[in-house]
């Protein structure tokens, strides 16, 4: 064997070391905050609107009127839970670094709550990785944005760009 393929291999098969980086997951974050307040109030108002309908008080109960106001308040409360749920936090992605298989993989939990991977990318298949105050943008090899993600703390920060330093180009 020569020192250069000796050299080769040991770049090659060597496994960071686990004790030095940690795997960090990071959940998207809604495109959109403010709109995901206005659903909220609008979705509270609708299921209050439900319940209200009930309350308010009214000339003349006939059944036909008990059959459209049990229709309609049905009506305010599904829609006004689907406003609700449409942004929560459990229907996010998480964002996956791995540093032993120095990989990250994007995980989206099914109907049953169980994570699947919707994405899986090698660290050296990424352009580069730009790191702003309060997130990260990963970007592909041909320079179109790939992944915008938000970061909670410094030390997660610190703790992804050490993960990603040597493998990704990284821009300030």
């Amino acid at each position: 064997m020569t020192a250069t393929y000796k050299r080769y291999l040991s770049k090659t098969m060597s496994l960071p070391n686990f004790e030095d980086t940690v795997p960090l997951m990071i959940t998207f974050a809604p495109n959109w905050p403010v709109r995901t307040v206005v659903f909220r109030v609008f979705g509270t108002a609708l299921i209050l609107s439900s319940a209200a309908m009930w309350v308010m008080p009214g000339a003349s109960l006939s059944i036909e009127l008990a059959a459209m106001k049990f229709g309609s308040s049905l009506f305010f409360f599904l829609c006004g839970l689907a406003l609700l749920m449409m942004h929560h936090a459990d229907n996010q992605p998480d964002a996956y670094f791995d540093p032993i298989r120095r990989e990250l993989r994007v995980l989206q939990k099914n109907n049953r709550g169980r994570p699947h991977t919707i994405l899986r990318r090698s660290y050296e298949t990424l352009g580069s990785a730009r790191f702003l105050e309060r997130q990260v943008e990963l970007y592909d090899v041909d320079g179109s944005l790939l992944l915008r993600l938000p970061i909670q703390s410094a030390e997660i920060r610190q703790a992804l760009r050490m993960q990603l330093s040597g493998l990704v180009n990284i821009t300030s």
